[in-house]
């Protein structure tokens, strides 16, 4: 971009305008990127891999953000480099976000990534309660204490692609800055020179030795407090309250290693199509999560369901009779096509009359260590409506709550011991020009204060066996729980 070009877009109104540089990175991976150019708070690692087998095209690294938002029951704090500068108590959180990020016009400049920076974060699960009021603040105590939402304001990000080798930096720059224009491609040379310069060396992950044994863990739940939960579920369903809900508990585990070696050994043992590392300052939230929430893109809104799991098979053909099983679950379908039907509605909230399509129906996808049943759910995006409205229409998804979802929420409050905060939410971004993408927050752990907690739960329907809904929940731990293993065999560099 000429210096004309962009002072011609700052009198247009733009107040935030992308300068960028294209460089082949052939040497680098995402990591290393991240490693040489963002290792610190306030900045993240998006990557993909489609099916649970072939990466994504494009990774995506956040350079540390200056500013940051921050939501705790209705309180919004906004920091820019660590100092406080708004702080308001709203009646929604939501629409404060919305109108927040209007408050950054940013042009559309062809030949850039489709993504090149826009709030990028998380909304937590208890996000419903301020679109439902009849939900009420949630009733159980907060231990991990970290915030309904939190985005940062992304500003600077790398845009890598994985199948040419190379990559774009992207940084924002503020017309309204003297030499704006200038320090934004100094900026961009700074970042060139950053990576030509060599990472620490970091000790590699043994895959070759024999698998470290899985950490003992603290859970929320004892198992027969959990199978007798579930025994409560099934009294709800045949009452006639509901038809599925969707309880979970909370394991616990000390942590010592660093965060980016437990993502590394997760990227290995349970790549999926949403790879996320954030590291939020005083904690980090680092997953592998294979369903998407709601994904806004150019208007076509889309929703994903998964619901039925096995466990993977030893061989191809123990993979192939574990399908077929799953397939032939009278249970596991059920569940599934009251899932597709949530979707369906979930997305009609929010797209055009008849616009709602099942694009896919009851598809296998293996993962590392379990397979699920998907479907996918497309529709077209209301006129006037924005992703936001889609968030609000769909957070949280029917599979990490149930069926009426209302109740089945209203069940989980009255069951699960512990505020659920980030698991259930949606972590991904709203980019600067309208499109929206969040995964479910599954698979997923905080770090925080040397410990690490991931939740995993499952949907119980009137024929749940309580034993088997307890093994469901210990199968969804395991890729994270054989990901800390081998990473605490690496010492913190």
């Amino acid at each position: 971009m000429t210096r004309e070009e962009f002072l011609r877009l700052a009198a247009a109104g733009y107040n935030r305008i992308p300068l960028a540089c294209e460089t082949l990175a052939d040497f680098d991976t995402p990591l290393s990127i991240y490693l040489k150019l963002a290792d610190q708070p306030n900045s993240y690692l998006l990557e993909s891999v489609q099916g649970g087998e072939k990466w994504g095209r494009y990774s995506i690294i956040g350079l540390p953000c200056r500013t940051v938002l921050r939501v705790h029951d209705h309180q919004v704090r906004i920091t820019h480099d660590g100092e406080l500068i708004e702080q308001h108590e709203v009646e929604d959180p939501l629409a404060f976000v919305e109108a927040f990020k209007e408050r950054y016009q940013v042009p559309t400049i062809a030949g850039l990534p489709r993504f090149n920076g826009g709030l990028v974060g998380y909304f937590g699960y208890d996000c419903v309660r301020y679109v439902e009021r009849r939900l009420g603040k949630c009733p159980n105590p907060d231990p991990l204490g970290v915030p309904d939402i939190l985005l940062m304001v992304s500003d600077a990000v790398v845009v890598f692609d994985n199948l040419a080798g190379k990559m774009h930096a992207i940084v924002l720059a503020d017309p309204a800055e003297e030499e704006a224009y200038e320090n934004g491609l100094a900026r961009l040379q700074g970042l060139l020179e950053q990576l030509r310069q060599p990472i620490a060396p970091r000790r590699g992950l043994d895959l070759g030795g024999p698998l470290p044994a899985e950490p003992a863990f603290r859970s929320s739940f004892t198992q027969s407090d959990y199978e007798r939960a579930v025994d409560t579920i099934k009294e709800y369903i045949l009452a006639g309250d509901c038809m599925q809900v969707v309880p979970s508990q909370r394991m616990s585990i000390d942590f010592k290693a660093a965060p980016i070696d437990l993502y590394r050994a997760l990227r290995c043992f349970n790549p999926t199509p949403y790879m996320y590392f954030f590291n939020f300052g005083d904690f980090h939230v680092v997953g592998s999560s294979p369903e998407v929430l709601v994904r806004v893109e150019d208007n076509l809104v889309t929703v994903r369901p998964i619901a039925g799991t096995r466990p993977r098979g030893a061989t191809e053909e123990a993979d192939r009779a574990l399908e077929e099983d799953l397939l032939s679950d009278d249970k596991e379908i059920a569940e599934h096509l009251m899932l597709i039907d949530l979707g369906r509605n979930d997305a009609g909230r929010v797209s055009e009359t008849g616009s709602v399509k099942v694009t896919e129906k009851m598809v296998i996808e293996r993962y590392s260590n379990v397979m699920h049943i998907v479907s996918n759910v497309t529709g077209e995006l209301k006129q006037g409506l924005s992703a936001m409205d889609a968030l609000r229409a769909i957070l949280p998804a029917g599979t990490l709550s149930g069926a009426p979802k209302i109740r089945a929420m209203e069940i989980i409050d009255e069951l699960e011991p512990v505020k659920r905060g980030v698991y259930g939410g949606a972590v991904g971004y709203f980019a600067w020009n309208g499109n929206m993408d969040t995964a479910i927050a599954i698979r997923t752990a905080v770090i925080k204060d040397g410990e690490l907690h991931v939740q995993a739960g499952g949907g119980i329907v009137a024929d749940s066996v309580p034993a088997l809904e307890w093994e469901e929940t210990i199968n969804k731990r395991r890729a994270m729980f054989r990901a800390v293993a081998l990473a605490e065999q690496t010492p913190r560099s």
